[in-house]
């Protein structure tokens, strides 16, 4: 299959200059690439969706670092070893021998994916564009350090920047100098000092880490990287509105091949929370119909412990509610017959065995891709249930409590649940208050499991992010906690019902 795809049918280049760090560009040279030419190589439809989940996981990786605003060493060094995992290919043979051709062109297609699936609506391409430029400016950091290796990148790509001669450099010296993060005296004499419109600058302008002076903008090489990052992103926007023009027709085209994987990429769940994924230290699955309410009170996340005790209390969930929880349970390993038993259990107490096989058993075989079109269907993300349809009335258990509850009724529900002291359900009750409706969630988990970043076993990544990355991480804390597998007792474990309190719907 040609990865192509989409945008090969009728060229849409990044550029209207070819680039030379490309595949197919010349030899595979740095990790930067600008993606200026449309790859030509053949891909199988698994590895068309292998490399594009790839991609995205380390795209919503970079999306989940922003949210959790981390310090710019951390975010460097994770987003280093989701690049090392995800986008690195190792030798046949020698799983610590990276492969270098094979990285790029890993690189190079999934990009190249990514793009033709995220350029559908204003959305995805805001998304997309956003989470790329991020991942360029990053990689193009990684050579600001190495005045060589960044003077050869803008050399192999034909980057038309004025280099300030020796007498001007001079004769400015002081008033270069005198920029905040300027080098020293004696580094200054070596440095190269590019002149570029301070329209190009307009980054570096803001931060006051540039000198300007008759409408140019005196840049160091060093920071030359806000310059190219700035013009990749506007290269980037305008390529991903063309492949948008297009990409009805070669959706309608490929209808057989990848336009359902294209259109459905932006669904695709690539999180922990994989079916039969989350399992106790004996190997044994952890949510079944029999430990499903022991492990609501444990482990799931304020949004999914609301419907599993709406379930409890009403025998029955809307349909939004059955939507959003039916596909947690399967994304946290829940199989179709533990599902179907548990809703089952739930259900008959208001209605007869026949009413429930007749009007809800097809709805839980079809979320698990047994019915209809036999899709596969991912769980919802914090932002896909944030800005979501939310719950108009008191029967409607869907959604997100941080974004949907009103300031008193979720500052009762955290004290009746007892989630931490006063002090810290302030805290997160602040971050609610200030729309920061994901760092409260992931306040909620910092305070419910203490140190778990620090536990060995316990992966973070995720929390606040998407409601089984916080089951999952649940899991392996008090599975790492106790010793072993996570004890459950036999019975029904009653949920905090006083939680459930009619909701006002927020703005």
């Amino acid at each position: 299959m040609n990865v192509a795809g989409p945008v090969r049918a009728r060229p849409v280049p990044l550029s209207g200059r070819r680039g030379r760090d490309s595949i197919g560009g010349g030899a595979p040279s740095s990790d930067v690439d600008l993606y200026l030419d449309t790859p030509a190589f053949e891909l199988s439809l698994d590895e068309f969706e292998e490399y594009a989940l790839a991609r995205l996981k380390v795209l919503r990786k970079i999306e989940e670092m922003k949210t959790r605003n981390l310090p710019p060493d951390a975010f460097r060094t994770n987003l280093d070893a989701s690049i090392k995992t995800n986008l690195t290919t190792t030798q046949p043979g020698d799983s610590k021998k990276p492969d270098p051709a094979a990285s790029k062109k890993l690189d190079v297609a999934s990009h190249f994916i990514l793009r033709a699936a995220y350029c559908r609506t204003e959305d995805l391409r805001r998304w997309f564009l956003a989470q790329e430029v991020r991942l360029f400016r990053h990689r193009l950091d990684g050579l600001a350090g190495k005045s060589d290796a960044l003077r050869d990148f803008l050399a192999r790509n034909d980057f038309d920047l004025d280099r300030v001669p020796r007498g001007e450099k001079d004769r400015l010296s002081k008033k270069l100098m005198s920029v905040p993060g300027a080098p020293n005296p004696v580094e200054f004499h070596n440095a190269e000092y590019y002149k570029v419109p301070f329209t190009q600058a307009l980054d570096l302008v803001s931060k006051r880490q540039c000198y300007v002076e008759g409408g140019l903008a005196y840049v160091p090489l060093a920071n030359i990287v806000s310059i190219v990052a700035a013009k990749f992103r506007v290269s980037l926007s305008k390529s991903l509105a063309l492949a948008s023009s297009v990409f009805g027709q070669v959706a309608h085209d490929e209808a057989a091949r990848i336009g359902p994987l294209l259109k459905s990429m932006n669904q695709q769940y690539t999180g922990p929370g994989a079916p039969n994924a989350v399992v106790g230290a004996d190997g044994q699955e952890v949510l079944t119909a029999a430990t499903v309410d022991a492990m609501a009170a444990q482990s799931m996340p304020l949004c999914m412990q609301q419907l599993h005790t709406g379930l409890k209390r009403d025998h029955k969930l809307k349909h939004q509610g059955r939507l959003q929880y039916g596909l947690f349970l399967k994304g946290a390993g829940m199989t179709l017959e533990e599902h179907t038993l548990f809703f089952q259990r739930e259900f008959t107490r208001i209605m007869t065995g026949e009413q429930f096989n007749k009007q809800y058993s097809y709805s839980i075989r079809h979320i698990h891709g047994k019915e209809g079109k036999r899709a596969t269907y991912t769980p919802y993300s914090c932002m896909k249930i944030i800005f979501g349809q939310p719950p108009q009335t008191a029967v409607e258990h869907h959604g997100c409590p941080y974004k949907h509850y009103d300031d008193d009724s979720l500052s009762a529900l955290l004290g009746k649940l007892n989630i931490g002291n006063v002090g810290e359900r302030d805290s997160i009750m602040a971050l609610k208050k200030e729309g920061q409706f994901q760092l409260a969630c992931a306040k909620h988990f910092e305070v419910a499991h203490p140190s778990a970043a620090s536990v060995e076993g316990v992966t973070v990544d995720g929390v606040g992010n998407h409601p089984n990355s916080w089951f999952q991480a649940s899991v392996s804390y008090h599975n790492a906690k106790s010793g072993g597998a996570p004890t459950i007792k036999g019975g029904d474990v009653k949920m905090e019902e006083a939680g459930m309190m009619k909701l006002e719907a927020a703005a």
